[in-house]
């Protein structure tokens, strides 16, 4: 156990100092990720916001809020699963993330699932599903489709911050999140 403590810490150091794209200059934190190491389920979001670059946190604002009454509504706990996103850094003004930011990040991404080696992992939002998933991933018609990757079972839902701008979608939210949950509990 001491060794994967001290992968662990190290991956977290080197993130922390990492300055391979020029969002290092800007974070106010390196937003590592947080939860459970040894999780089953794991959420991978695109970049930190606002609330997530001052916290060092990932989905802590109004977006996190949301996701958590999501895992709330079909029993999974928050601290059950882990929570990372690609970048580890704040673009400015919440942008969408450049490719050679991706790929400065992705690195770090890596470790984390392989040290936490889950069941499943959650596309949280379009851009994390092109990186993981597939290029041209159209989350409006894909979310919540099912495939296999490698040793995961992957999927995407829509970004909670998309379902604070368009309500509509929470439903198809729901079903989603009935459907990981679904999953997971096969996979026991």
């Amino acid at each position: 156990m001491d060794n994967i403590d001290a992968r662990w810490g190290a991956l977290e150091a080197k993130c922390r100092e990492c300055s391979k794209c020029p969002l290092c200059e800007t974070r106010t934190n390196c937003v590592f990720g947080t939860g459970n190491r040894n999780a089953d389920l794991m959420f991978v979001g695109e970049a930190p916001g606002e609330q997530e670059d001052l916290s060092g946190t990932p989905f802590v604002g109004r977006a996190g809020q949301l996701l958590d009454r999501f895992l709330y509504a079909v029993d999974i706990k928050r601290e059950d699963v882990y929570i990372a996103n690609i970048l580890k850094c704040r673009p400015p003004k919440n942008r969408d993330p450049l490719p050679a930011e991706e790929d400065a990040c992705i690195d770090f991404l890596r470790e984390q699932v392989r040290l936490v080696r889950p069941k499943v992992i959650v596309c949280l939002g379009r851009i994390a599903a092109m990186r993981l998933i597939k290029p041209d991933y159209k989350i409006t018609q894909e979310h919540g489709t099912w495939v296999e990757k490698g040793d995961f079972a992957m999927t995407a839902v829509f970004h909670p911050a998309a379902l604070l701008r368009d309500p509509r979608r929470k439903e198809d939210m729901l079903n989603d999140m009935k459907a990981i949950k679904k999953r997971l509990d096969e996979n026991k």
